[in-house]
């Protein structure tokens, strides 16, 4: 019941949080995907995407507070 009387809010928590993990998602996929065949590229698209993660969770919880 509670979830239905914050349909809107929730909806857009959920919009947010797309918005500011989506890159750092898709950076993971590619990251984990050259990871046999190129090691040494992948490496750093795995620590950028796990910067974008904690950049993306400070922000999301900055405009969600």
């Amino acid at each position: 019941m509670v979830l239905l009387e914050m349909g809107g809010i929730l909806s857009l928590i959920i919009i947010v949080y797309l918005i500011c993990h989506s890159p750092a998602i898709i950076l993971l996929i590619v990251g984990l995907n050259r990871l046999k065949t190129k090691p040494e590229n992948a490496k750093k698209l795995l620590i950028i995407a796990g910067i974008y993660f904690l950049i993306g969770a400070g922000i999301c919880g900055a405009l969600l507070t």
